[in-house]
């Protein structure tokens, strides 16, 4: 796809046209594109499902290498899962709860691709990626394919070394444990309430947009600065849960930079704490 609108590939519904993108099927298609892009000096960009993701309004140079559905295969023996990077997580949580395999929960309804979780070892309620993971395949920009596990992957909060190396992961393996199916139930259908009730669904958002600073919650800080509501252009804090920039329709990034900029700065003047992205920025 040439000059495709990124706005059609993020949860924000925002950005400009990436030159060229492909949606790869196997691991050798990203080591061909990669090797292509290697020799005609061509810049390569990677993402998930664009969940987590902001894109500049004059969208991004070279290559996007998006790893998306047509990588989903998921393998179940006994405990151990093995699943392909472009899963995402609630496709994958049917699936665990299915087989009745129980500590993937707190996942089930972060809006992301496997890849993408275990790239910022994503978490919520308590849980987080690192905690069940075991080893992933990855492929650096030269195309070349290492296994990675639990101990060199260095997952912090919202944090792992493949942030650091620029390596995609391809596949990985999960460690589970057997469960109550109707536990199993309980909980994922409460934790999706929790959400539901609590976080924007009904506008587009990158999800949340600051990472909690030690001590602190972002929303309440922002909350507490009096900015839910507060908007510059199409896009504004959400009004349900400050933690959220939400798109009210035709924002750009630039409208969405300048409003975390403003929430940083009100933030730091009343509460001198300094609020760190927690999304992906990206782009020209």
């Amino acid at each position: 796809m040439l000059n495709e609108p990124m706005s059609k590939h993020t949860s924000f519904q925002i950005g400009g046209p990436a030159d060229a993108m492909v949606l790869p099927q196997t691991t050798e298609e990203i080591i061909k594109s990669l090797k292509f892009c290697e020799e005609k000096r061509i810049p390569v960009t990677v993402m998930g499902n664009g969940s987590n993701l902001l894109v500049k309004d004059r969208g991004i140079e070279g290559l996007v290498i998006k790893i998306s559905s047509p990588m989903k295969e998921v393998v179940i023996e006994d405990e151990n899962v093995y699943a392909k990077a472009g899963i995402s997580l609630s496709c994958l949580a049917n699936q665990l709860q299915e087989k009745s395999l129980a500590g993937f929960e707190f996942a089930s309804g972060i809006p992301g691709t496997l890849g993408g979780a275990l790239t910022m070892n994503a978490g919520a309620y308590g849980g987080e990626m690192k905690g069940i993971f075991v080893e992933c395949k990855t492929i650096d920009r030269n195309g070349r394919i290492r296994i990675r596990t639990r101990t060199d992957m260095e997952m912090g909060y919202r944090s792992s070394i493949i942030q650091k190396t620029g390596e995609i992961i391809v596949e990985a393996t999960l460690k589970l444990q057997h469960g109550d199916a109707e536990d199993i139930k309980s909980i994922t259908s409460d934790y999706w309430k929790r959400r539901l009730t609590k976080q924007p669904y009904n506008l587009p958002s990158g999800g949340s947009v600051f990472k909690r600073p030690e001590g602190f919650f972002a929303g309440k800080l922002i909350e507490d600065c009096g900015l839910k509501g507060y908007s510059v252009g199409g896009a504004m804090v959400s009004d349900l849960h400050a933690g959220f920039i939400v798109n009210t329709g035709g924002a750009t990034a630039t409208d969405v930079l300048s409003l975390m900029e403003t929430i940083k700065e009100s933030v730091n003047e009343k509460f001198k704490v300094e609020l760190e992205s927690e999304l992906r920025i990206i782009g020209r």
